[in-house]
């Protein structure tokens, strides 16, 4: 698997951990037909806006082996509602090394890198 980038797909997150799958990557698999491909992290403002268009990522279900959100989280986003997100001006950070290539069927590589938080390889130019 590849990440945007080019490059294999690292791990988003393992507490709580996200995927299709649950797996700790934003693979995209055949059964994943949302293509939950964006590694995300979740804001406050973001975690609200999803709330309020009907995607509830704050209320645990248990059932469901889903724990809710909070500020900090890593998880793996449908591509199209992360880009609803930022057309409505609350897109949440990216964490390109770990969102998934196919997420560029639906989202432009320029605009995830607008909102990239990965840390790079060589940090002497920070």
């Amino acid at each position: 698997m590849r990440n945007v980038l080019g490059r294999p797909l690292e791990e988003c997150g393992r507490d709580p951990v996200t995927g299709f799958t649950r797996s700790g990557s934003c693979e995209v698999t055949p059964e994943d037909a949302g293509v939950h491909g964006v590694c995300a992290v979740m804001t406050q403002e973001f975690l609200t806006h999803e709330f309020s268009v009907g995607n509830d990522l704050l209320t645990p279900r248990p059932s469901w082996g889903f724990p809710g959100l909070r500020p900090g989280d890593r998880w793996c986003v449908v591509a199209v509602r992360w880009l609803q997100a930022q057309h409505d001006g609350h897109a949440a950070p990216v964490v390109l090394a770990s969102t998934h290539e196919q997420v560029l069927e639906v989202v432009p590589l320029d605009l995830l890198r607008r909102y990239a938080v990965d840390v790079p390889d060589d940090l002497s130019g920070l």
